[in-house]
């Protein structure tokens, strides 16, 4: 009984990090607003160490199409001028001497799209992951040799439910983030 406990614990796990993994993926598909996120995955090259951009100024958005990135020490303002160039996020930084604005361009029809497809092919693939926990979930539960065949089958079919419960937690997150890239 305990081993069943195991392996659904297990399955939810996989499945519960798989959501989490889909929500950072959606946070970084911008919706045609400023957002600190897209940012934070920035690298810059601090004292000959690769540090976060969030360690190494302050990253805020005064206003709507705007984030601004204020440098604690401004002999790094150039480092993270390039950093941000390197990382390809489709950002011409300017340096004003004291801080780094970036304008965010407002998205054309076919950007959204394209995000829009972005956001699905990333759902699509955490609908596998879900799939492929519950796959190993069952191999795990038909391994077992000493628990009837009721129990198994009760445990299969929570492991099913859980895995529909996940899928229409995917599809309500797409269809938000979707709404969410159209919204001129």
């Amino acid at each position: 009984m305990e081993e069943l406990n195991m392996i659904t614990e297990m399955v939810k796990q996989e499945m519960d990090a798989a959501i989490k993994h889909l929500e950072h993926a959606f946070v970084k598909i911008r919706a045609g607003r400023a957002s600190t996120t897209m940012v934070q995955d920035v690298m810059v090259e601090y004292y000959d160490a690769m540090t976060p951009l969030s360690q190494v100024a302050n990253v805020s958005i005064p206003d709507a199409m705007t984030i601004s990135i204020q440098p604690w020490d401004k002999t790094a303002i150039k480092a993270i001028e390039k950093a941000i160039i390197i990382s390809n996020l489709g950002f011409a930084p300017s340096n004003n001497g004291e801080n780094i604005i970036l304008n965010v361009p407002p998205l054309t029809e076919e950007r959204r799209r394209d995000l829009s497809k972005q956001a699905k092919a990333e759902a699509e693939q955490t609908k596998v992951t879900i799939r492929n926990a519950r796959q190993d979930g069952m191999k795990e539960l038909k391994n077992l040799e000493s628990i009837s065949e009721d129990l198994i089958k009760d445990t299969e079919a929570r492991i099913q439910t859980m895995t529909d419960k996940y899928i229409a937690t995917i599809d309500e997150h797409v269809k938000a983030k979707d709404v969410d890239i159209m919204k001129i």
